[in-house]
């Protein structure tokens, strides 16, 4: 797996970031920030964790309530904890020896804006790969 460092994305406003991907054309820059948040939840794990976390009662969850959910050391969660951390999906606050997580939903909406179909534009028709013109 790759050791490089993510930018902290989704720290500013949703609106107009990112075109919505049916609008317009993403450049080449917002495509990369894009691909950064995706590639941090194209693991099992870390969906589930993020998952976890976003749908915790209050609003977040000790490190201690999510270790034990999974049949991973407690280093390898700190882990896939940190990569959503670098992503800009989750925020962490030290409270004694525990370490709390809170999603931040600005990243989410901002993933939700560009993957969403303006509204009142219709479906692209369907065409059969066999189908004569």
């Amino acid at each position: 797996m790759s050791k490089q460092e993510f930018a902290v994305l989704g720290q500013d406003d949703v609106e107009g970031c990112c075109p919505a991907l049916l609008t317009a054309p993403l450049d080449e820059d917002q495509a990369a920030d894009l691909a950064k948040i995706f590639k941090a939840l194209g693991d099992p794990v870390r969906l589930r964790l993020l998952s976890m976390i976003a749908s915790r009662a209050g609003g977040e969850v000790c490190v201690c309530d999510l270790t034990p959910a999974f049949d991973l050391s407690q280093p390898t969660i700190s882990h896939h904890l940190k990569l959503l951390k670098q992503a800009g999906l989750i925020d962490s606050e030290r409270r004694g020896t525990w370490v709390y997580y809170r999603l931040l939903p600005q990243t989410t909406d901002r993933l939700a804006s560009v993957l969403t179909r303006p509204a009142g534009q219709p479906l692209p028709a369907k065409t059969s790969a066999g189908a004569a013109s």
